[in-house]
């Protein structure tokens, strides 16, 4: 996949090319199929877009229809503050708060004006220099200002995967929330309640960062899960390695923790515990994705709170004795009723089924 700064440059040339006058039915279905081809060439095209438009005065100066404007005019050609929205991205464009200021037109130096036959280059030159300074002006503003946000929550029991703007992808668990703020100099995720399990695009150049409290997990591009519980964080590694970061706590800064694949890393207000194990082990703890809770050796009560997590008809356990009980296998999360009944023949617990709720007792 082509990195941001090529699509950008693409945009501008297509936009460079489109405005030149040279422009068949052949040229228009060429850029159809290329902004067709991925929702970052949309973005990219739509964006610079808004920028050449706003340079429109320049445009006219460049093909000599009038002198130097006066030195307050070139305020008009910085990006626009109203926020843009993007249906096929399905993102909000707009300022980021603490982005750098975008650059001022009116900080440009501009050479002497030669003779008038500098305007016999014809369209396709002045469209050119038009291309070059409004991706001048925009280069800040693109890389640095303009963030694509958006939102995306399941309901319990229910998954989902997404794609990302930048190429990366998100499969988010039962009850989860992300919020996903993209610019061309860095890419967050705020992960706000449940679980998110995340196919992060290579881009050395914009890490990835999902945020839960006080704790980041950065990546550059890998496959990794975080789970939010409250102030814990659980972070699962199976491919490449992540970053664990962490506030500083009453003034001291926290260290920070690398999580190659296999991690699995147990962050909570007394600290992080990392277990490294094979991957295949590491995996089974994202096999929800497919549908599977696996447990092995798991105390009853652990068991039946990972079965709450996707289900409305909750699983209480009545004594001590029964939340002791191990278990260990492959099953189905959206069928806890099964597991009851596997439960009921295999083990010493008897099962009490009400409207809302399944208690298990010891027997």
């Amino acid at each position: 996949m082509a990195g941001s700064r090529e699509i950008e440059q693409t945009a501008a040339q297509w936009l460079a090319r489109r405005d030149s006058g040279d422009w068949p039915a052949a040229a228009q279905a060429e850029l159809e199929a290329w902004l067709a081809r991925a929702t970052a060439h949309r973005v990219a095209f739509v964006r610079l877009q808004a920028v050449w438009r706003q340079a429109g005065r320049l445009q006219a100066l460049a093909a000599g229809e009038g002198g130097v404007p006066a030195r307050a005019a070139w305020d008009e050609v910085a990006p626009p503050r109203a926020p843009f929205t993007s249906a096929d991205a399905g993102a909000d464009v707009g300022e980021d708060r603490d982005r750098a200021a975008p650059p001022r037109a009116d900080a440009l130096t501009f050479q002497p004006r030669r003779a008038p036959a500098r305007a016999s280059r014809g369209p396709f030159a002045a469209a050119a220099a038009v291309a070059v300074l409004a991706v001048g002006l925009g280069w800040g503003w693109l890389h640095y200002g303009a963030t694509e946000r958006a939102s995306y929550r399941t309901a319990l029991g229910a998954t989902d995967e997404v794609a990302l703007a930048d190429g990366s992808r998100a499969t988010l668990s039962s009850d989860s929330r992300i919020e996903v703020a993209l610019s061309g100099a860095r890419r967050r995720v705020e992960l706000a309640q449940g679980e998110a399990f995340f196919d992060v695009a290579k881009d050395p150049g914009r890490p990835f960062a999902v945020e839960a409290g006080a704790r980041r997990v950065v990546a550059v591009g890998t496959h990794f899960s975080v789970r939010r519980d409250g102030a814990d964080l659980r972070v699962v590694v199976t491919e490449g390695t992540v970053r664990l970061e962490s506030e500083p706590v009453g003034g001291h800064p926290q260290p920070t923790t690398l999580l190659p694949a296999g991690s699995i890393a147990l962050a909570g207000p007394n600290g992080v515990l990392v277990r490294s194990v094979a991957v295949e082990e590491a995996e089974r703890y994202i096999d929800w994705r497919h549908g599977f809770l696996v447990f092995r050796d798991t105390p009853l009560a652990q068991a039946a709170a990972e079965f709450n997590r996707y289900s409305a008809r909750k699983l209480v356990i009545a004594d001590t004795a029964a939340g002791e009980l191990r278990v260990g296998g492959n099953f189905r999360w959206s069928n806890a009723e099964m597991f009851v009944g596997l439960l009921e023949q295999a083990m010493p617990v008897r099962a009490e089924r009400l409207p809302d709720r399944i208690v298990l007792h010891s027997r």
